[in-house]
């Protein structure tokens, strides 16, 4: 069935349909054996005259990968050549792992460093099936492999992004040493002299390299300079080479300013025609502390009998943002806001995303609402759907929100720290600034918005949705940059409240326009691979975590609730999100695997999302035509389902890249801040999580900035340890102290290596004050020199 989807694609993507399927369908038969461009040509009966046409075909379908030349000049599937498609990913050690387009037999390839060939982290690639191969190490051991190996045959496509690395000299060698160190190849540069660009490179001066033609496995490859971002590890130059690397813009375009510049930063009397008037309703927002952009708000009114109606208003960002005007290119170009740490890279420009779009406080806006009327049982009696006016009554913050859930004491929620976002004065009136009537009117309605949202949780949860919700690290940093602050966010009732009545929005919506057989972008989670399941829950069982039958949604619901009390808590999720399929978007109501939920779409963050977007643009066309609410002058935009596949396809490709950028922003920030932590005189002992223990040393995650080091064997030097047998322990052979999986310990950080993003960490002694060594003075040389990030690796040859 996959083959004949794949096939469908190719036949709806490219030129020349007929040949194209006669051929495939040729191709694909049992008896096919491969023929030459002439036999083929006979063989489907073509005549000279379409033999371009059919070349045409082949090169095209050659440059895909979807066919193969074997044995001179003869063609055939590549599965046929026991040959897979795919991106290959590295990892530091330099193996890979090639991630088919089609997993079929294999989901995954492992590829020995030495297999690889002139591949680079996340090209597309052919690779041929090694079969009934073992791994050197596994053959050393007399061990059997269950893994299955490739050797890459081709680069179909690369990445062609620009490396960014620092400049380093080995005697007249110039080269780069890559920030990602899964790029294992340092890469050769020109003398700096003669790059042509102002201001010249320095040493250790972190670059922009464009990678030039690599065709020598046993070479490194070349490239050339085109930009100087600054020192290396500065934030600046750390900052830019994010951008670069993943090819993001702070700025916009001058036509989409001046257009921006065109838009009242006021609703205008006119705008409010044939809207719904809430601007009498208490509403309010809640959301983080350092928040500039409001998206959503909610209104809650008390009705008799004790029923309850919550208005869910999402900004209306589609009155302002026209199909095919310069802002809309613009922002569907970007598909979704990038939020770095210390910075966002906004969709829209500030103007909108922070002014006329953001819900504000005391301030009309305008909305598009999803009202939901509930009994007093905390159960739905009525849906409806409007375009509304609000006026938002107070800005919360999630700590705010969380005070009135839990204090009965006004005075002690008027006593709440002061964001610093209030002390600007544009955000709204501190809570200290409000009598006792408005406290208590808000702590009211919060408490009432949480008794309906934890029924409406504790109801998707019994259905099955999968509590998914991880821990968060919120990065501050210091006026110049540097990462000053870590600290742990939790997902606690008051996300939950928000998350609840969004993840509701976002159904009603979806559920509305699919019966109404319009399309729409829908936001789906695929069923996840059975295999990688049964891997995981080997993995599992082997540290002693029972987890059941992982392709049944009860053992997993059952597992997700034992991490919650699980000391590896926070790693038993990751492994189970790693197991699982990406969310993405598509043009088609697939369902969503993780909410179990048939109909679902983004709707409730159009200034962050351009998805959510189209989905309002959509939705006025369902309130036109279902004439809900009230008519409409709002002009309406109609997509067709082709046109909504590619738009979804491509914002899928937009949120990985922008959720790469901002995992690499983490990583950074968090090397920054252990690198500044290690340059103290006295060191601050850190909360740690034993994860795992080799017979070299012990994994340790930290409680607070759930990052991840290593401890040395060697670093305990009050005994001599081993691993024990059943590989979940080391221990002393003289105290017979233990160190194992799930212990909590105290740890300090003793080395950060920015190149290879690892931090190694000492076991805490409580009963001393730990100084500051005094660090090495020695400079790193390149390669077989002793640079410790290439240790292992062959030296630059020019």
């Amino acid at each position: 069935m996959a083959g004949i989807i794949k096939r469908e694609k190719i036949v709806k993507d490219m030129p020349h349909s007929t040949i194209l399927e006669d051929l495939l369908c040729l191709m694909s038969k049992s008896k096919y054996v491969p023929l030459t461009m002439e036999q083929l040509l006979e063989t489907l009966e073509l005549d000279k005259k379409q033999k371009r046409e059919l070349e045409s075909v082949i090169n095209e379908l050659l440059d895909n990968g979807n066919i193969v030349r074997v044995k001179k000049d003869r063609y055939v599937l590549p599965k046929d050549a026991d040959l897979v498609c795919g991106v290959i990913k590295f990892r530091k050690s330099g193996a890979a792992v090639v991630i088919p387009d089609e997993p079929g037999e294999f989901p995954t390839l492992e590829v020995e460093p030495w297999d690889s060939g002139v591949a680079l982290h996340e090209d597309r690639v052919l690779a041929r099936v090694k079969k009934n191969y073992q791994s050197r190490k596994k053959r050393q051991r007399g061990g059997s492999d269950e893994n299955v190996y490739a050797k890459v045959v081709r680069i179909l496509k690369r990445t062609h992004r620009p490396i960014t690395g620092t400049l380093k000299k080995n005697r007249d060698i110039y080269f780069v040493i890559p920030d990602d160190p899964r790029i294992v190849q340092d890469v050769l540069v020109s003398n700096p002299k003669a790059s042509g660009i102002s201001p010249l490179p320095k040493l250790d001066e972190k670059v922009v390299v464009r990678l030039l033609e690599w065709e020598h496995r046993h070479l490194n490859p070349f490239g050339e300079i085109i930009s100087v971002l600054g020192a290396t590890h500065s934030p600046k130059a750390e900052f830019d080479a994010i951008l670069h690397k993943f090819n993001l813009d702070t700025t916009f375009p001058t036509h989409v300013l001046e257009e921006t510049e065109r838009i009242s930063q006021k609703v205008r009397p006119e705008d409010l025609a044939h809207r719904l008037d809430c601007r009498n309703l208490f509403t309010m927002t809640i959301d983080p502390d350092d928040a500039k952009d409001f998206d959503d708000a909610l209104s809650v009114e008390h009705l008799p009998k004790g029923d309850m109606r919550v208005g869910i208003h999402i900004a209306d960002v589609s009155s302002y943002v026209k199909p095919g005007s310069a802002l809309d290119k613009e922002a569907m170009r970007r598909g979704n806001s990038t939020y770095l740490v210390g910075t966002v890279i906004p969709m829209l420009p500030h103007a909108l995303s922070n002014g006329i779009c953001s819900l504000v406080e005391a301030e009309d806006r305008l909305t598009k609402c999803v009202f939901i009327t509930f009994n007093k049982e905390g159960r739905i009696k009525e849906t409806a759907f409007a375009n509304t006016v609000i006026r938002s009554n107070k800005r919360l913050t999630y700590k705010q929100a969380y005070a009135f859930m839990t204090k009965d004491s006004l005075e002690a929620i008027r006593n709440l720290p002061m964001p610093k976002a209030y002390q600007t004065g544009s955000t709204g009136r501190n809570l200290r600034d409000l009598d006792d009537d408005e406290l208590l009117t808000l702590q009211r309605n919060i408490k009432d918005l949480w008794n309906v949202a934890a029924h409406l949780r504790r109801a998707r949860m019994k259905a099955g949705s999968l509590e998914l919700d991880m821990p968060e690290v919120k990065i501050y940093v210091d006026e110049e940059g540097y990462a000053d602050r870590v600290e742990r966010v939790e997902n606690d009732e008051s996300h939950q409240l928000i998350e609840e009545f969004m993840l509701m929005a976002n159904e009603c919506v979806a559920k509305a326009i699919y019966d109404a057989k319009m399309p729409l972008i829908s936001r789906v989670h695929d069923e996840p691979d059975p295999e990688k399941l049964a891997e995981l829950g080997e993995t599992l069982l082997a540290h002693n975590i029972p987890c059941g039958n992982l392709n049944k949604r009860k053992s997993i619901t059952k597992l997700l609730e034992e991490a919650k009390k699980h000391p590896q808590g926070y790693s038993i999720k990751i492994q189970f999100l790693r197991s699982l399929k990406q969310a993405c978007y598509r043009a088609s109501a697939d369902g969503h695997y993780g909410l179990h939920k048939e109909h679902y779409t983004h709707f409730t963050s159009p200034i962050r999302r351009y998805s959510d977007l189209v989905v309002h643009r959509v939705f006025d066309a369902y309130l036109k035509n279902k004439r809900i609410a009230t008519a409409l002058t709002i002009e309406t935009r109609k997509y067709n389902l082709g046109e909504l596949e590619s738009m979804a396809q491509h914002l899928s490709i937009t949120e990985q890249n922008s959720t790469e950028a901002e995992r690499e922003s983490v990583k950074v920030k968090l090397l920054e801040f252990f690198e500044r932590e290690n340059q103290k005189a006295v060191k601050t002992p850190f909360r740690a999580i034993v994860t795992d223990v080799r017979n070299h040393g012990m994994f340790v995650e930290l409680s607070d900035s759930l990052a991840f080091g290593f401890i040395k064997i060697s670093s305990l030097k009050d005994d001599l340890y081993r691993l024990e047998s059943d590989g979940l322990a080391i221990v002393g052979r003289k105290t017979r102290k233990r160190f194992e999986v799930g212990q909590e310990i105290k740890v300090i950080v003793t080395k950060v290596d920015r190149f290879q993003r690892q931090m190694d960490f000492l076991v805490h002694d409580e009963g001393s004050v730990l100084q500051k060594k005094q660090p090495s003075r020695s400079v790193p040389s390149p390669k077989k020199g002793g640079n410790k990030r290439n240790r292992g690796r062959r030296a630059p040859k020019a």
